[in-house]
């Protein structure tokens, strides 16, 4: 038997259509989508026993600058960044550099940095975006918590 996506016994485990978090303040949520946009979001509140992916494309450079400030989680973090263009897939064709427990990096390759817990990271500037990025986050615990969207709130 096919099911559609949503039906059968494991339906509840695809994900197609964004619950946003609403992460952050009102002030950043509207800065944020002037130069990203979000796609997915997993975590335990959107699928019981997830742990947390954040998928969102970087089109633009924001007016905040920087855009995260350098925080921890109490749980590993996997965070990619990866250009647009399939002739070149490792050109990021944009600047954007980070923070790694306050050394920084600048990144102009499609990168996956890993953030074990407790290690501060990712204080972010996006310089340049010739073409978009596309980014995502993964943190191994069922819901984000670290304060990179400008609030103490917890997503």
């Amino acid at each position: 038997m096919v099911y559609n996506n949503s039906e059968g016994e494991y339906g509840k485990y695809i994900i197609q259509e964004l619950q946003d978090p609403q992460a952050g303040t009102p002030e950043f949520r509207e800065m944020y989508k002037r130069f990203s946009h979000r796609i997915l979001w997993i975590d335990d509140k959107v699928c019981p026993g997830s742990f947390q992916m954040n998928t969102a494309w970087y089109y633009a450079v924001p007016e905040k600058d920087p855009v995260f400030d350098e925080h921890v989680h109490d749980d590993d973090e996997i965070i990619g960044f990866f250009g647009s263009d399939p002739e070149d897939p490792y050109n990021l064709h944009a600047e954007i550099e980070v923070t790694i427990n306050g050394e920084h990096h600048l990144l102009t390759r499609s990168s996956l940095i890993f953030c074990p817990a407790g290690m501060p990271h990712m204080q972010l500037s996006i310089k340049k975006v010739d073409r978009p990025v596309f980014h995502f986050s993964v943190v191994t615990g069922p819901e984000y918590k670290g304060g990179a969207y400008g609030s103490d709130t917890e997503e």
